[in-house]
Parts: C-alpha cells; sequence; structure tokens
C-alpha cells in the first residue's frame, strides 16, 4: 500500500513498555487495472490512492480511470505485484496488515544538501585544536606510483540525502482501519508528509 507519514508518537505495550511508533495514514486503494502475461508480457496489479478532485488531473491520467469504469480519480498510481486473484474496482485496505507482523517501507530520505566528507562518510578529520589547519577536509585522495588514480567510490563531498530507502523488519504495532491509521515500530524514511510504500515481508 501507498501511506503519508504523519509523525512519530510514542505508545505503551500492555507489559508496560514505552515505544516509539511512527503512524502512517493509508487510505483504501482501488485497483485500477489488472497486468497480465499474455496482454503486457508481466503480471502486475495497478492500484490507485488518495482520492482527489478530477481538476487537479490531466487528460491522459483522467483515462486511465475512465478506462477503469471508476467514479473516482486518486493523486497517486502505483504497480505491484500482488499475489492471488484480484478484479478492477477491488478495494485494498489496511485490514490486510496483522498486528506483530513485519513490513518493509520505501521512502525519500530528507534532503541535506551538499555536505562535507566527515557528515556523508563519517571520516574523523584531522585534530581540531593546536593550529593543525585540517580539520574537517578530506585530505590526499590519491595513490602514489600505482594505480596513479583515484578509485572509484572514493568517498568526497557531495549531496546527500533525498534518495530512496527501504527499511526493513518494521513490527506492526496496531491496525486502525476506521482511521485509516497503521502504527509501525521505530522510524521511517522521510519527513512529515512524505509518500511511502508498505510491503509485507
Amino acid at each position: 500500500m501507498l501511506g503519508i507519514k504523519r509523525g512519530m508518537t510514542q505508545v505503551f505495550t500492555p507489559e508496560g513498555t514505552l515505544v516509539p511508533v511512527t503512524v502512517i495514514e493509508a487510505p483504501p486503494g482501488q485497483v485500477l487495472e489488472v497486468k497480465t502475461t499474455e496482454k503486457h508480457g508481466y503480471e502486475a496489479v495497478k492500484v490507485g490512492f488518495f482520492e482527489t478532485s478530477p481538476k487537479r488531473l490531466n487528460k491522459p491520467l483522467k483515462g486511465v480511470f475512465e478506462r477503469a469504469g471508476l467514479k473516482k480519480y486518486f493523486r497517486y498510481i502505483k504497480e505491484f505485484g500482488l499475489p492471488g486473484q484480484v478484479q478492477v474496482g477491488q478495494e485494498l485496505t489496511l485490514e490486510m496488515f496483522q498486528k506483530g507482523e513485519k513490513v518493509s517501507v520505501s521512502g525519500i530520505s530528507k534532503g541535506k544538501g551538499f555536505q562535507g566528507v566527515m557528515k556523508r562518510h563519517g571520516y574523523h578529520g584531522g585534530p581540531g585544536s593546536h593550529g593543525s589547519m585540517f580539520n574537517r577536509a578530506p585530505g590526499s585522495i590519491g595513490q602514489s606510483s600505482f594505480p596513479s588514480r583515484v578509485w572509484k567510490g572514493k568517498g568526497m563531498p557531495g549531496h546527500m540525502g533525498s534518495e530512496k530507502v527501504t527499511v526493513r523488519n518494521l513490527e506492526v504495532l496496531e491496525v486502525r482501519p476506521q482511521q485509516n491509521l497503521l502504527l509501525l515500530k521505530g522510524a521511517v524514511p522521510g519527513p512529515r508528509g512524505a509518500v511511502l510504500q508498505i510491503r509485507k515481508q
């Protein structure tokens, strides 16, 4: 499913343990198309999430919903390789998740802009005092006579964050289908309002 990160909070378990949780809002999705090997070359299910106004969509996107014969329009469309039999128009709800099972959550991490090697790659840096003049710089990056070049993949300053990150084995602490809320133990990628992809393990 797709969901939106609404923030983090804390809950007490029946044993009295305080656990940090992430609250994800995930309203029901609707199947728009079922792709088959005979027709499309692969098997997948196209699902729409987060209902929106048709005024916010362009004509090609509107055509996707019209071909499906649905009167609803969705903001996000995602393909999944779902097992089992599903039909166009079928709703996918949070009831597919059970308390205590493990899920994987993928999202775009927070962007941190241009960062140096100490923050980006964990370099130790140089002495911090006594006039060393070498504090947070990367230092020498080349080699001697062999191979007389910089190795591929050398950690250098550059853009950090704003990339797809997947966190696995997150425990489902609570499912609230009536409120469209899913509570997961621990943190997930992205800021509040980030779109997340939730998969069963």
